[in-house]
């Protein structure tokens, strides 16, 4: 198993769930910042579902607040979700949570080349593991949110058959935060897609988001050159450089660069 920061998602619709408090006694507050009345508490321990999220008042750097389905706000910081960046729509002014992607047709799955390519990496593991770096894991790369990943469906221990399913259930929300990255210019083929998928998949939605691979695709730059030149960069766990990840990503480009007249991205063809 290799990965430096396997982030989970939940699930790619507008209401996350099952995301714990971490914090001992946690305001949710009328609005996004520590000024707003407190409209009721949550204790560790206690899974919230995220509505959307915005921006607001800082706490501990982290400026993100989350609506719950209770309809007030909680400072991020405050419930584990696994990733350093959004998990949810943007609430719109109204707090809707009604923001959306630069494309909405984009492939949510991958194509079969791409699941062989982060089943090979991320290995199997039948039930619930730390990873290298300590982090609970199970299936292929699936970050567990609760305790003995309970919010898996699929009975422990996994077959490689549920695994794959597991891996496919956890996919739609590493495309669509990185379709939330990418302007409509860019064009990706599915090979292109999964390799990159595979890349955030490995590194989280978070890392991607300020990534210069990101910022030189959506400037116009030819995309076989960017990953050819981006991908091999990320190879690091701990200050140090991994062989897993140095090979990993040699076969996300290479993936990357095979031809495929099958569209992904803006477009799922």
């Amino acid at each position: 198993l290799v990965t430096i920061a396997v982030f989970a998602l939940a699930t790619a619709s507008s209401l996350v769930n099952g995301y714990a408090i971490k914090g001992d006694v946690v305001n949710c507050r009328s609005g996004p910042g520590t000024s707003y009345s407190v409209k009721k508490t949550y204790k560790k321990g206690q899974n919230v579902s995220i509505t959307c999220q915005q921006a607001g008042t800082s706490v501990n750097g982290n400026n993100i607040w989350d609506k719950t389905s209770d309809g007030c706000y909680v400072a991020d910081h405050y419930v584990y979700t696994g990733v350093n960046g959004y998990v949810a729509s943007k609430c719109s002014s109204s707090g809707s949570g009604s923001g959306s992607s630069s494309s909405s047709g984009y492939c949510k799955k991958l194509n079969q080349a791409g699941l062989d390519l982060i089943a090979r990496w991320e290995g199997f593991v039948a039930k619930p593991s730390p990873d290298p770096i300590g982090l609970p894991t199970v299936g292929y790369g699936h970050l567990c949110k609760q305790k003995n990943c309970a919010e898996v469906k699929y009975k422990f221990p996994l077959t490689k058959s549920t695994a794959l399913q597991l891996l496919n259930d956890d996919i739609p929300a590493y495309t669509k935060c990185l379709a939330s990255y990418l302007n409509s210019k860019v064009k990706l083929n599915d090979n292109q897609w999964a390799a990159l998928t595979s890349w955030v998949f490995n590194n989280g939605c978070g890392n991607a988001k300020g990534s210069q691979l990101v910022k030189r695709l959506n400037n116009g730059e030819n995309p076989n050159t960017v990953a050819a030149q981006e991908l091999p960069k990320w190879r690091l766990a701990g200050g140090r450089v991994l062989q897993g990840l140095v090979n990993r990503r040699a076969d996300e480009v290479k993936l990357f660069k095979t031809p495929s007249s099958k569209q992904a991205y803006p477009k799922c063809s």
